[in-house]
């Protein structure tokens, strides 16, 4: 049986002592500190934008403190998913049934501001795990042991988690797609017209050679927990390195590529990031040259010189449009990035965008390289 996963709490990441991923989070993107706990050579930095949670645990001891699990990389990157369930202590004996590696039992754990249970089980996303936590009688700001954060008021750039792109080993998203089904409740959400989910999106670089397959899932059309992406590279690159290969060499295996964070506004939260000094992706010049694309970019209500200017990309149709940005790495060793995205009525990801994120991301890989 499937355990229900009610909403996305927070998404963790371990780095080392000085990696300015918490600083970089506020600077840029406009995220408060929520709560903070320093134990055994870890600080763990909670930081909140809308209903954004990410944790940052910074440290160099072998034992990440609040969960127990050896984080077992030697690079900086997103490590845990966290979900709030109504019975953490059932979630685990319904994961273990499906062969699921329980990383930590069922725990208790309370303070002043209350009390939570939690699990921590094993994944097939290389050194994602997954937290399962049952939060019934908890009053604070995040968790027990956690001391409350003061944070300035108002209205942040981003508003919730959008979804969640993990990437993958090649030939491997059938056998995830699985997982999250039987252990997660995850069903495919095609984002092409009768999409077969053993296939899914593709999307082929512009020779022909290589490119991407994207798989969507979620957990319900009423869900509150984000879209689960899968990614993975198609055979056929004539470098042997494309974008997502590349993150699996530089994380080790697969993992949590970049999450996107929906804004109600991504012009305003672009500028934003940019003028804090955010890196953002570069579109190529000829996905704003294509045919009808600035009469689109009309239609949704925009101006196509202002979104050339700030590299946000535009897709849909029929009253229904996409708008994305993409960062560059948030880490030196390329192992996460994120994404802005605004929703106009569109629900799916755009493949007029996908496939200039994928131009784009090579020709930048080209240049670096260069």
């Amino acid at each position: 049986m499937a355990v229900a996963a009610r909403r996305l709490c927070h998404i963790a990441f371990h780095v080392p002592t000085g990696q300015p991923l918490a600083q970089d989070l506020q600077r840029f993107f406009g995220f408060q500190p929520l709560a903070v706990r320093e134990a055994d050579g870890w600080r763990q930095l909670a930081l909140r934008s809308g209903d954004a949670v990410f944790l940052v645990n910074e440290g160099t001891g072998t034992r990440e403190p609040l969960y127990g699990v050896d984080p077992h990389h030697a690079v900086p990157s997103a490590t845990n998913l966290c979900f709030d369930v109504a019975d953490a202590g059932e979630a685990a004996r319904a994961l273990e049934a499906q062969g699921c590696s329980v990383l930590v039992c069922p725990v208790s754990v309370q303070d002043a501001q209350g009390a939570a249970t939690y699990t921590v089980v094993s994944s097939p996303a290389g050194n994602l795990s997954l937290t399962l936590l049952e939060r019934t009688d908890c009053h604070g700001p995040f968790l027990p042991g956690f001391r409350p954060l003061s944070s300035k008021t108002g209205q942040g750039w981003i508003s919730h988690v959008d979804h969640l792109t993990l990437a993958c080993t090649r030939g491997s998203s059938p056998t995830m797609i699985r997982w999250f089904h039987d252990c997660l409740g995850f069903h495919h959400l095609p984002l092409s017209p009768g999409e077969d989910p053993e296939l899914g999106l593709q999307v082929t670089a512009g020779s022909g050679q290589g490119g991407l397959r994207l798989t969507a899932l979620q957990t319900g059309p009423c869900s509150t927990v984000p879209t689960l992406v899968l990614a993975e590279s198609l055979p056929g690159a004539a470098s042997g390195q494309d974008q997502v290969e590349q993150f699996l060499a530089h994380n080790r295996g697969p993992g949590l590529q970049h999450v996107g964070l929906y804004t109600p506004n991504i012009i305003e939260a672009t500028d934003g990031v940019t003028m804090a000094g955010g890196r953002l992706l570069t579109p190529p010049k000829a996905y704003y040259q294509q045919p009808s694309k600035e009469s689109q970019i009309l239609a949704a209500g925009h101006e196509p010189k202002r979104l050339a200017l700030q590299g946000i990309l535009l897709d849909g149709d029929r009253g229904k449009f996409l708008l994305q940005v993409f960062t560059k790495s948030l880490f030196a060793e390329d192992t996460f990035f994120l994404e802005l995205i605004q929703r106009q009525g569109a629900t799916g990801f755009g493949q007029g965008n996908i496939r200039a994120l994928w131009q784009s991301v090579e020709q930048a890989a080209r240049g670096q390289e260069a």
